[in-house]
């Protein structure tokens, strides 16, 4: 018999609904990810957060699906520019399909002075969380910039190319598209490879490394990293190859955490950190590459190996304003609330991290499946403890109930 669809859209929701579909206990399922019966009820009863990616993604394999089905943003969005945000995702999709560098564009495109202010103008509102004002500039920015890959201005237009699709890429992955920011990055490699800028390709293979390992896909993720930083290590002295470099190390160590290859994921790490003290604090490319962000990668990696302790040590020596962006500040804080939330005791100051992450990127906070995760736990010990109204407003601004 199949089971009815359930309305519960939060992550453990989700996963019953599939196991159901799939016709398995509890403890079969439970034993096909690896993790306890006990783990995988707690989560499917709301009783445990499901805001590790790592569990989430066992699960996922699991249940023979991807982590991004088990964090469905097919929900009402939270607020209108969130709605605006995630409706403007048809567009850019068509946008990207049309940009195939193998077709000749047709039509006229904005002189290139103009077309280098959209990219910036992209560039600053992708920087500062606003996922709605991006996706709607992009799909006719990409759409000029591949004409003009056909014009005299060939290896600006590709720059260019690369700059707004790799933004593109970005958006769509913080809106819980993987896939489409996978497709996004694609054209961001084949602009990259059509300008044979070894930087400008190690910079791509970045974005698609990031988009890979979001889909799930760490082992293309870890392969895509590992080559571009052989093949970028011939080209280290060129302008923007050591942050390009490192920035590839933290993908690269990213994956191996997805694969459980936790030695590795901390080598790489540590070769990122050392790159990092050479290079300084740098914005090339929106990288944002140095010893700042290498922190904050390090935090996204420690909060779900199970070290929140680890996580807030390395936040009280991290002032997250060295970076002037939002898009790296964020998590940062969001981070930090995920460690402090699983830590006894400390819910307050959790809360007071999550409010601020909302404060610095409401887009990026209202559609993080991990965030909505780990509101609902902390509503959840609230009630029980008689709770503030602060928590109480980002739930139901989250949508989330416990």
């Amino acid at each position: 018999m199949t089971p009815r669809r359930s309305g519960d859209t939060s992550v453990g929701g989700l996963i019953r609904a599939r196991r159901l579909l799939r016709g398995w206990s509890v403890r079969y399922a439970a034993s096909r990810a690896g993790v306890s019966h006990a783990t995988w009820s707690r989560i499917e009863r709301g009783l445990q957060a499901a805001d590790n990616r790592f569990m989430v993604a066992d699960i996922a394999g699991a249940l023979e699906c991807s982590p991004a089905d088990l964090v469905s943003t097919e929900v009402p969005a939270p607020d209108r520019v969130t709605k605006a945000a995630r409706a403007r995702v048809l567009g850019l999709r068509r946008a990207l399909i049309d940009i195939d560098l193998s077709e000749a564009p047709a039509g006229a495109a904005l002189p290139m002075v103009e077309l280098s202010r959209g990219v910036a103008l992209v560039d600053a509102l992708h920087q500062a969380c606003d996922y709605a004002g991006a996706a709607r500039l992009l799909p006719g920015l990409l759409s000029d910039l591949h004409t003009e890959t056909a014009g005299p201005d060939r290896y600006e237009a590709l720059r260019l190319l690369c700059d707004a699709t790799s933004n593109a890429s970005s958006v769509l992955r913080s809106l819980g598209y993987p896939a489409d920011a996978f497709l996004a990055a694609e054209r961001c490699r084949d602009a990259a490879d059509a300008a044979g800028d070894p930087v400008l390709q190690g910079h791509a293979a970045y974005i698609l490394a990031r988009a890979a390992t979001a889909c799930g896909s760490y082992q293309r993720g870890q392969t895509i990293a590992e080559r571009a930083i052989d093949d970028l290590g011939r080209h280290i002295a060129r302008p923007g190859g050591p942050e390009a470099l490192g920035s590839l190390h933290l993908v690269a160590a990213l994956a191996s955490r997805c694969r459980e290859r936790l030695d590795d994921s901390r080598e790489w790490l540590d070769e990122a950190a050392e790159l990092a003290q050479r290079t300084g604090e740098t914005d090339t490319m929106g990288m944002f590459f140095g010893p700042t962000n290498v922190d904050i990668w390090r935090m996204s990696i420690e909060v779900d190996d199970g070290d929140p302790g680890r996580v807030v040590e390395i936040a009280q020596r991290t002032d997250p304003a060295t970076i002037p962006a939002g898009v790296r500040q964020v998590f940062y804080y969001a981070d930090t609330a995920r460690a402090l939330a699983r830590i006894g005791g400390r819910d307050r100051e959790a809360i007071r991290f999550l409010l601020t992450a909302e404060r610095i990127a409401p887009q990026h906070v209202h559609t993080s499946a991990e965030l909505a995760e780990t509101t609902r736990a902390l509503l959840d010990r609230s009630r029980r403890q008689a709770g503030g109204s602060e928590l109480r407003g980002l739930s139901e601004r989250m949508q989330v109930s416990s």
